[in-house]
C-alpha cells in the first residue's frame, strides 16, 4: 500500500488508500515521470501561494516601516494607541478563520485567496490616506478581515498536493516567506522612504499607498495562476490527476472533495483532543514571534515582526539605514528554517524539530533577559529568537494538519490551529509595557513561558499520536478492517 520506490520509472505503480482492500493499482503517466510530475506540481503551487503570502505579510507588518517614517507623529498616536492598532488586527482575523476555509472549499481556491489579495491590497491603500486615529483602527480591523483566509488556506491547499513525507520542506518554503517578506519590506521602505514629500505626502503614506497598488495588480493575475485543488486542476492531465489523487490516498486517505462541509462535520472535528493540543502548540510560539523587543526607546513597545525597524533605530542609524539592518535576522531565519525542514523530513520525523529550534528561541530569550547594555549581544540574541521561533512554527503546522486525513477534517483542522494561535497576537501586542522599560522583564519572562506552553502541547500531541499509532496496530492485528474516514481510519498510521 506504499509508493514504490521507483520515482523515474514511467509506469510504476501505487497501490491507493482506499483500494488496497481491493488489490487496485494506479500507474504513473506513460507520458512522465513521478519526479517530473512533482517538480511541474511544485512550479505550479508553491511560489504563486509564496508570492501571495509575501504580500499579506508585508501589507501586515509595513506599519513598522510606516512607523519610522512618521506615522506616529502624524497621527498623534500617544500611550498604547499604537499596540491598539495592532491588535485590532487580529480580532476578525482570528474569528473567521474556520469560515473562511469552509468558503474556500466551496468557491474554489483560486476564486477566494485572488479575491481576499485584492481587498487587503485595497485596505492597505486606504491605510496610507487616513488622517486619525480612528481611521487607522478601521483600516486595520479590515485589513484582519480580509488577509484571515491567507495563511490557513494556503496551508490547507498545500496539504492536499503532498505526501506527509515530503510536506515539510515545502511547508516551510512557503512560511519562510514572511521572513523574506521582512528582509524584502526593509529594503523595499528604505527605497520608498526617498519618496518623503512627493506630492505633499509622507514618505509612511507613499510605504502604504504603492504596496497596496501593488498588491492588487498581482492579485488580478493571480486569479489565473493560482491553483486548485488537485481534483479539480486544469493543467494536469485526466491520467495525472488520477495518479495524483491516487498516491495522496495512500498516504492520507480519501479527500472527500465533493462533499459540502456541514455544522455536524466541524463538531466531530473538536471531539478529537488531539486538535486542541494543536492549537496549543501554535499558540504558544505566537506571542514570542511577534512579542520580542530587545533594546527600545522608553516610549515605545516591541515585537520583531512588528517593530524590529523601531528597535534598530535605537543603534543611532538614519531611517533608510535602519530599514537595512532590519534583514539580516530574516535572512539568517530563512536559511535555518529551511535547513530544519530537509532534516525533518529526510528522517520523517516532527517533534524533536519542534523541540529543538525552541530551545534555542528559549537560549536567546535568557540572554535578552539577563543583559542590557550590549547591543550587540543583545542583537545576537535576537538572531537566536527569530531563527528558533520561525523554524520551529512551519514545521508544528505541517506536523499537525498533515496528520489530519481528508478534506473535512484539515480544512476546519488548520483553520482551528491558525486561529486559535494567533490569539497570541493579543497578548504579544501589550507584553511589552512602558512602565516595564528598560529591561522588561515581565515581557521576557511572558515569552518564554509561551515557549514553554508549546513545548508542552508538543510533549502531549506527540504522546497521543506514538499512543494512538500503538492502538491501532494492536487492534489491526485483532480485529482487521479500516474503519473511519480519513485519520480515523485504523489503517492510518500518525507521523511523529
Amino acid at each position: 500500500m506504499a509508493l514504490q520506490n521507483r520515482h523515474d520509472v514511467p509506469g510504476s505503480t501505487l497501490s491507493s488508500f482506499d483500494n488496497a482492500d481491493k488489490n487496485e493499482e494506479v500507474q504513473v503517466p506513460k507520458n512522465t515521470t513521478e519526479r517530473r510530475l512533482m517538480a511541474r506540481i511544485d512550479l505550479h503551487v508553491v511560489p504563486y501561494l509564496c508570492i501571495l503570502y509575501v504580500f499579506a505579510f508585508l501589507d501586515r507588518v509595513n506599519i513598522a516601516n510606516a512607523a519610522v517614517f512618521g506615522l506616529r507623529k502624524e497621527l498623534k498616536l500617544t500611550g498604547v494607541q499604537y499596540n491598539t492598532a495592532l491588535t485590532i488586527f487580529f480580532v476578525p482575523y482570528v474569528v473567521f478563520e474556520i469560515p473562511s476555509n469552509i468558503i474556500l472549499k466551496k468557491l474554489k481556491p483560486h476564486v477566494w485567496l485572488s479575491a481576499c489579495m485584492f481587498m487587503f491590497g485595497l485596505v492597505t491603500v486606504c491605510q496610507g490616506l487616513v488622517h486619525s486615529y480612528s481611521g487607522l483602527l478601521a483600516t486595520r480591523f479590515f485589513l484582519g478581515f480580509f488577509e484571515t483566509g491567507m495563511f490557513p488556506g494556503c496551508f490547507y491547499l498545500i496539504s492536499m498536493w503532498y505526501k506527509r513525507t515530503e510536506a515539510q520542506k515545502r511547508y516551510t518554503f512557503f512560511f519562510s516567506s514572511t521572513t523574506l517578506a521582512g528582509a524584502f519590506g526593509g529594503l523595499l521602505a528604505s527605497a520608498i522612504g526617498k519618496m518623503e514629500g512627493m506630492r505633499g505626502f509622507r514618505g509612511w503614506r507613499w510605504i502604504f499607498i504603492l504596496e497596496g497598488v501593488l498588491t492588487c495588480v498581482v492579485a488580478l493575475a493571480f486569479f489565473f495562476l493560482l491553483p486548485d485543488f488537485p481534483e479539480r486542476s486544469k493543467w494536469l492531465t485526466e491520467e495525472e490527476r488520477v495518479y495524483v489523487v491516487a498516491r495522496l490516498r495512500s498516504d492520507q486517505g480519501k479527500s472527500e472533495v465533493e462533499k459540502p462541509i456541514k455544522a455536524r462535520d466541524v463538531v466531530n472535528v473538536f471531539r478529537d483532543w488531539k486538535v486542541f493540543a494543536g492549537g496549543f502548540m501554535y499558540f504558544g510560539m505566537i506571542v514570542p514571534a511577534y512579542g520580542p523587543p530587545f533594546f527600545t526607546h522608553p516610549q515605545q513597545n516591541a515585537g520583531y515582526a512588528y517593530f524590529a525597524p523601531t528597535i534598530i533605530q535605537q543603534f543611532g542609524y538614519s531611517p533608510i539605514e535602519t530599514q537595512l539592518h532590519s534583514v539580516p535576522p530574516w535572512a539568517c531565519a530563512f536559511a535555518f528554517a529551511m535547513l530544519t525542514a530537509a532534516l525533518s523530513d529526510r528522517l520523517s520525523h516532527r517533534y524533536l524539530f519542534t523541540l529543538l529550534p525552541t530551545l534555542l528561541a528559549i537560549t536567546g530569550f535568557i540572554i535578552l533577559l539577563t543583559v542590557h547594555h550590549h547591543p550587540r549581544l543583545q542583537y545576537a540574541a535576537l538572531f537566536l529568537v527569530v531563527m528558533g521561533c520561525w523554524s520551529a512554527m512551519p514545521v508544528i503546522i505541517c506536523w499537525f494538519s498533515m496528520n489530519l486525513g481528508g478534506h473535512h477534517r484539515r480544512a476546519v483542522g488548520t483553520a482551528w490551529q491558525i486561529g486559535f494561535g494567533n490569539v497570541g497576537g493579543f497578548i504579544s501586542t501589550y507584553a511589552f509595557l512602558v512602565k516595564d522599560a528598560p529591561e522588561y522583564r515581565p515581557g521576557y519572562g511572558v515569552c518564554m513561558g509561551f515557549c514553554g506552553v508549546s513545548i508542552m502541547a508538543c510533549a502531549a500531541y506527540f504522546w497521543g499520536v506514538w499512543g494512538e499509532n500503538k492502538r491501532r496496530k494492536r487492534e489491526r492485528m485483532i480485529m482487521g478492517g479500516f474503519g473511519g474516514e480519513g485519520d480515523l481510519r485504523t489503517e492510518f498510521r500518525y507521523q511523529l
